[in-house]
């Protein structure tokens, strides 16, 4: 494990991100003394009510919505699950490369799940001719939380309308909010899924646009809050720091863009020079935090080892599902041979990474590696 003294290379932002400092100073006010539940009459939980009705507008802003189209969350899970799961009655139906929160949803429901190319990109013609007048829903991700590979969102909107006229479409943009301009990409879909923690605000909270018009059957009831979408007392602090986090991360996100995606082409072009190691969908549009890479001959789990003992944190791929590391449904979707794919490596960059981050990565990463093959 890393020692007291060995400095760390946070290179797995796509799991988390660390809290913005923003996210921070707007939340704690709600942390100490501004307590009040917004769902009150009295001073303290109007004042609540109104830090909630504030960040309401700023998500709103920050999506591309209106104020009232926005349903907060506990986190981008919840979101998913809402989306697919109080669509009307009918079938669901998502790619294969989709998130659990989205994919387990709709094969619990019965639903189809259409195939992707090489690079990870969704069959258009596939999906057109799965899609039926009985489909009620079509999830399909902005950007792979694994590969960071970006949908063509418009053209997917397209077959949706034309095969499916009913179907609603919604978008995970939970692995694309930090990179990619989701008020303008994600404006074809009906719902859009966010987590804050994904672009340093806090965990637990999270957002489903819903489209004015739209109608969605709440998987939680009780109070009747967000408009009888989503009942439960409002996480005051969480929704507060969510939304200055957003506020920031649009406000900075071209340069942030600019100067993360010339650090992992740096990091790229080093790895490219150690035998059988691969970019994954290195000529698809990717999100600029994303770097996966396969390793043949070596295995994700003692490569994670190695690297967490030099000091970097990384991951194999999804962070809901790494913990087990089992077999990527991602790579196997994208028809990656098992002998790359068991040594998947996805390293995620994020606002706070730095130059020298990138420095001992390049170092660190194949010196791992052969350290891993030479015990073979």
């Amino acid at each position: 494990m890393v020692g007291l003294t060995t400095p760390v290379v946070y290179l797995d932002h796509a799991a988390t991100s660390p809290t913005r400092p923003e996210a921070v100073t707007a939340m704690l006010p709600f942390l100490g003394g501004e307590f009040g539940n917004p769902s009150g009459s009295h001073s303290m939980a109007r004042a609540a009510r109104t830090a909630i009705e504030d960040a309401r507008e700023a998500m709103a802003a920050a999506l591309g919505c209106a104020a009232g189209e926005v349903v907060f969350t506990g986190g981008g899970t919840e979101a998913d699950n809402l989306a697919v799961v109080g669509a009307p009655m009918g079938r669901r139906v998502c790619s294969a490369i989709e998130h659990h929160a989205v994919l387990l949803p709709v094969e619990h429901a019965g639903g189809v799940t259409v195939g992707v190319d090489a690079d990870g990109l969704i069959d258009l013609d596939a999906l057109g001719d799965a899609l039926s007048a009985d489909d009620v829903v079509v999830s399909v991700m902005l950007a792979n939380n694994e590969t960071g590979v970006v949908q063509a969102l418009d053209a997917v909107a397209e077959v949706v309308r034309a095969r499916a006229p009913r179907a609603l479409l919604h978008t995970d943009a939970v692995a694309a909010f930090s990179w990619v301009d989701v008020a303008q990409a994600a404006s074809v879909a009906d719902m859009v899924s966010v987590s804050a923690h994904k672009f340093g605000g806090p965990k637990g909270v999270g957002v489903l646009v819903v489209r004015d018009g739209v109608a969605v059957e709440p998987i939680l009831r009780g109070g009747g809050q967000e408009r009888e979408r989503r009942s439960g007392t409002h996480n005051v602090a969480g929704i507060a720091g969510m939304s200055a986090a957003a506020t920031s991360t649009v406000r900075d996100r071209a340069a942030t863009v600019a100067r993360v995606s010339a650090l992992r082409d740096c990091l790229a072009d080093a790895l490219s020079s150690v035998p059988d190691v691969r970019v994954t969908a290195a000529n698809a549009v990717r999100t600029a935090g994303t770097l996966h890479v396969q390793v043949r001959g070596v295995e994700s789990e003692a490569l994670l080892i190695a690297l967490d003992d030099a000091g970097i944190c990384a991951s194999a791929g999804s962070a809901c599902a790494s913990g087990a590391l089992e077999p990527s449904h991602v790579l196997a979707a994208m028809g990656v041979e098992n002998a790359w794919s068991q040594g998947a490596l996805r390293l995620s960059l994020g606002w706070s990474t730095a130059e020298d981050d990138m420095n001992a990565a390049a170092v660190a990463i194949p010196k791992a590696i052969e350290m891993l093959r030479s015990r073979a």
